[in-house]
């Protein structure tokens, strides 16, 4: 996985909106069932927003992240709390059947070889192990891909590949749109247009007005999530067989063989 992902990273501190925050700790909540007891790991951690809360209820918990600058950020918030480490995702440095979980968030698209990242899980979960995938959902009619992106992938582009490495899927939806403000439902053709045309901000400071546009007021990204920093919504049960349409994010649970 490469740096040029940085820009884009929910940064600890950052104006956000509700939602944002609503969705890292809907993902983080939903994985943390899957942690407990287990040796995990994170890889693409950004600065960290999770750490505290899976260290909590995993057995072992190390986090990874090929940017060390983003690294240096989640150290100077939990110091000798949480081991942090450089790692790529397509040269996991665990040992061979070494993990019970092994968790990639919002990082999968950015991976150029993502059958390369398969094979490591593989190699580095036990059997029965699980990775976590959560991914930004391709299949939406006003999709808005980044720029750093080497290639996304739906529900059904999932299951394929894992399939192919030997993984059993189950998929789910977050944040459904009929969940979403009026505000936001109406501006969804808008969006697609001005998406289509390029003209969305390129600026901080635009796309901050933009969310505040959409959004309404903005908070600061926590450094740390706990238990208690959002209600919890659990996801939606999808099929593996189709696109999924109506929700904003796709988690993957796929079972190593």
């Amino acid at each position: 996985m490469e740096k040029e992902y940085v820009p884009e990273l929910e940064w600890a501190d950052e104006e956000v909106s509700q939602e944002q925050v609503q969705r890292l700790c809907n993902r983080y909540y939903w994985a943390g069932e899957y942690c407990r007891g287990k040796d995990t790991a994170e890889l693409a951690c950004g600065t960290g927003q999770s750490a505290g809360y899976l260290s909590r209820l995993a057995k072992s918990y190390v986090a990874g992240d090929i940017s060390r600058e983003v690294l240096e950020l989640a150290r100077g918030h939990y110091g000798e709390r949480i081991n942090f480490i450089e790692a790529d995702a397509h040269e996991l440095p665990f040992g061979d059947h070494s993990k019970d979980v092994v968790i990639l968030f919002e990082a999968v698209y950015y991976l150029k070889d993502i059958d390369k990242f398969l094979q490591e899980c593989k190699r580095v979960l036990r059997p029965g192990g699980k990775l976590l995938i959560v991914t930004a959902n391709k299949d939406l009619y006003d999709f808005h891909p980044s720029k750093y992106a080497v290639k996304y992938y739906g529900v059904v582009e999932l299951r394929e590949l894992l399939t192919k490495h030997g993984f059993q899927a189950e998929f789910f939806g977050d944040t459904p749109f009929s969940g979403v403000s009026l505000k936001q439902r109406i501006l969804r053709p808008v969006k697609k247009a001005v998406v289509s045309l390029n003209l969305l901000p390129k600026s901080n400071a635009g796309k901050r007005l933009l969310k505040k546009f959409v959004f309404g007021g903005l908070i600061r990204m926590p450094r740390e999530i706990t238990a208690g920093t959002a209600v919890v919504i659990p996801p939606v049960r999808l099929s593996p067989d189709g696109r999924d349409t109506e929700h904003k994010v796709i988690f993957c649970a796929a079972e190593a063989g």
